[in-house]
């Protein structure tokens, strides 16, 4: 029987590869979604088209109550979680002394205390149905530098990263392991088109390129694995080379 893999905010960008991608690696992908249900159904159809089940939830990660439904649709609809990819977030930017208290909660609400929830309850029925299993966080860049304009986004990542570590602590005893995933710039929209601020990030990048969605999907498919059985409280920073640090611009080397 295929095991199960729930990927939140999966209707469009990274969530979409990674969801696409756990399909090709032989999961029934379950996916939330918050905002286009047209985008939530072309993911739905990528997988299904794949082989393999899946059916998308829409639930609004910066509501709580949103949450215990969604997974009770899960184990109703598909049986019992076996992963649990954490990749929902919300990026918004603004400067310090301009954010707002609804701006702050929409962020924290989602990338940090959704993160929580949908982990606590993913871990609580694993541990009921006795699965070792697997939950992804979803950190990023940010929480290892300074941006501007960052002051809630970064920090907010920074403590997903930091959760991460306590979470897998904890849940060892269990046999479930939690890493996470720090992405850098990452691609989603059209390929083909590229914006002056797009090549100014990518001329900062040492790998000389944007990320892919499949980049992304890769380093949770090896955390998932046997082959990284021993591996917890991990992150897998998937970026260029993006948090290297560098006395120099880039154009230094060239």
């Amino acid at each position: 029987m295929a095991k199960i893999a729930l990927v939140t905010g999966a209707g469009h960008g990274i969530g979409k590869g990674e969801a696409i991608e756990l399909a090709k690696a032989g999961y029934d992908v379950c996916i939330s979604y918050c905002g286009s249900e047209e985008q939530a159904k072309d993911t739905v159809e990528k997988v299904r088209a794949l082989g393999r089940r899946s059916m998308a939830i829409k639930a609004d990660l910066t509501r709580l109550d949103d949450i215990d439904p969604m997974f009770d649709t899960l184990e109703r609809e598909f049986g019992n979680i076996d992963v649990l990819v954490n990749n929902a977030g919300i990026t918004k930017f603004m400067p310090f002394l301009e954010v707002s208290p609804e701006m702050f909660d929409t962020i924290t609400n989602v990338d940090l205390r959704g993160t929580f929830f949908c982990a606590q309850r993913a871990a609580k029925d694993m541990i009921r149905h006795g699965t070792r299993g697997c939950i992804i966080n979803t950190s990023s860049v940010h929480r290892g530098t300074n941006y501007p304009k960052a002051s809630v986004y970064g920090p907010a990542k920074a403590a997903v990263y930091k959760l991460t570590q306590h979470m897998a602590l904890e849940l060892a005893p269990y046999g479930i392991r939690v890493n996470s995933v720090s992405p850098g710039y990452i691609k989603v929209t059209d390929p083909n088109v590229v914006t002056d601020r797009e090549k100014m990030l990518v001329s900062r990048i040492p790998a000389q390129r944007t990320g892919q969605p499949e980049e992304i999907a890769a380093a949770v498919l090896y955390l998932i694995s046997d082959a990284a059985k021993y591996v917890t409280g991990s992150d897998i920073t998937v970026d260029g080379g993006q948090l290297l640090p560098s006395a120099v611009d880039n154009t230094y080397f060239k």
